[in-house]
């Protein structure tokens, strides 16, 4: 079983919340994008692509086993 560390628990939330605003701002893209031409869509898009690539991310290093990096004496 793995051992996270409360940050990696943090980083996993935000993660996930990180996908959950992709998925609204997709939504907005669709319903407000009247064509290719539309800034506010490509914004929209823009915006879908930077949030699941935070939340990709952010769920690695969630998931991921980090060793101990503490001096010990």
């Amino acid at each position: 079983m793995k051992q996270r560390r409360p940050f990696q628990k943090v980083l996993m939330v935000i993660a996930f919340i990180s996908y959950f605003s992709a998925i609204l701002c997709g939504g907005a893209a669709f319903y407000f994008g009247e064509g290719s031409q539309d800034p506010i869509a490509a914004s929209l898009m823009a915006s879908v692509v930077f949030f699941v690539g935070v939340g990709i991310v952010l769920q690695v290093i969630g998931s991921s086993n980090l060793p101990n990096l503490k001096f010990e004496k």
